[in-house]
């Protein structure tokens, strides 16, 4: 078995784009919640929302026309060439070597399902534009990737494990390097904002109003956002030998599916989950020196995830942060961004911060670090991610110390 390592970032997201500003707004605490502008609002009481701004894909995608790929896509494969030559890795070395490429979604590319709904709905199938029927297919998310770079000895896999995806794309990529099955591993997740989820979770009465609050009595539900996170998986033998910048190391993770309810989480199946991956990383509980909890904002989450790391930890739990505070909640990007957020912190020395907070629920006895980064040495970091249908996925990173 190879150890396997982080060597290379791709960052889309509502506050910042790139792993240095990404690393640099959650240093800062920074908010992405503006009024949405990606889908007409009217009709609903509130729509605030964490969208990707200033973002332009002319400025990574070079070899695909850009209007042949959907928001989602357009995330996604920008976020692998950033990943790529945040690596330092050759395209051409790249493309004489085995690799994978996983990408987790929870929409895929809905908002071109939505407004194909609408022509046929306005003018009926012939009016449809071939372009956005193009563009529909989930499974363009990972094949624009190999397209994009020109990789020839690749599985592209699209992973729809909803809020949880990023995790499991994480996993899948580990698993293939760490067997030796293949060289490198493309892995994240992206998702674009959409009117059908915003609704969705507006119906449920779960969307905030104004702010994202994880862990505060006074919370009031999630703000739906959008981006990509992508990573850049590799042996530690072969990163050592080209010199690479290592970030953290992966040191496992652990999957379950409850099946328990469609929406709510189950908090036996979520510590299960996250015993798993302790177990799967070989790290005992006492090792863990920061959790990025999936910490949505609802009531429902932060009360059953908080009592399931209580399961784990005990009363002497690590610190528990919600990076959503700031980046609203990007369905399949979430755990894949926050698996970054983890990795950019181990490596910089620091804790990003829950912001939004005033007072913390007191069914959520954790220490959620309000409102301000703190500095720490972070040896193991756990990243949670919880989703519908009790697909629970938690990754377990660790700092690589030259020489062990």
């Amino acid at each position: 078995m190879h150890r396997v390592v982080l060597t290379g970032f791709g960052v889309i997201s509502s506050i910042g784009i790139g792993a240095a500003s990404f690393a640099d707004g959650l240093r800062h605490g920074r908010s992405g919640a503006r009024p949405i502008s990606a889908f007409d609002t009217t009709g609903f009481a509130h729509a605030i929302g964490c969208e990707v701004v200033g973002f332009d894909p002319a400025q990574w995608v070079h070899n695909m026309p850009v209007e042949r790929l959907g928001r989602a896509s357009q995330f996604s494969t920008a976020a692998a060439r950033m990943a790529v030559e945040d690596a330092g890795l050759p395209l051409d070395e790249l493309r004489a070597a085995r690799g994978l490429i996983s990408v987790g979604t929870t929409d895929g590319e809905s908002f071109d399902l939505e407004r194909l709904v609408q022509s046929e709905i306005e003018g009926g199938s012939a009016g449809i534009d071939p372009r956005h029927a193009r563009r529909v297919r989930a499974g363009r998310l990972s094949a624009s990737v190999a397209q994009e770079l020109r990789l020839v000895d690749v599985e592209a896999v699209t992973l729809s494990t909803a809020c949880a995806a990023g995790n499991y794309a994480i996993g899948y990529g580990f698993d293939a390097v760490r067997t030796g099955e293949v060289d490198f591993a493309l892995c994240g997740g992206a998702d674009a904002m959409s009117r059908k989820t915003f609704a969705g979770f507006y119906r449920l009465g779960t969307i905030a109003p104004e702010v994202c609050q994880p862990f505060d009595r006074g919370r009031k539900g999630i703000l739906t956002g959008e981006g990509s996170g992508m990573l850049m998986l590799e042996r530690l033998s072969s990163a050592q030998a080209r010199g690479a910048r290592i970030y953290a190391e992966v040191l496992g993770y652990g999957l379950n599916c409850d099946a328990y309810h469609q929406v709510a989480p189950n908090e036996e199946s979520v510590a299960r989950c996250m015993a798993l991956a302790l177990e799967n990383a070989g790290v005992k509980p006492g090792q863990v020196d920061l959790i990025s909890a999936h910490g949505t904002g609802t009531k429902a989450n932060d009360v059953t995830e908080s009592h399931a790391i209580r399961r784990v930890f005990g009363d002497e739990a690590p610190r528990t942060i919600s990076m959503k505070s700031m980046l609203g909640h990007t369905m399949g990007a979430a755990s894949a961004l926050s698996a970054i957020g983890c990795a950019l912190a181990i490596d910089q020395g620091f804790i990003p911060p829950t912001i939004n907070h005033v007072e913390t629920d007191p069914q959520c006895p954790i220490d959620c670090v309000p409102n301000e980064a703190v500095e720490a040495d972070l040896r193991v970091v756990q990243n949670n991610g919880l989703a519908f249908g009790g697909n629970n996925a938690v990754v377990v990173l660790g700092k690589y110390q030259p020489g062990s």
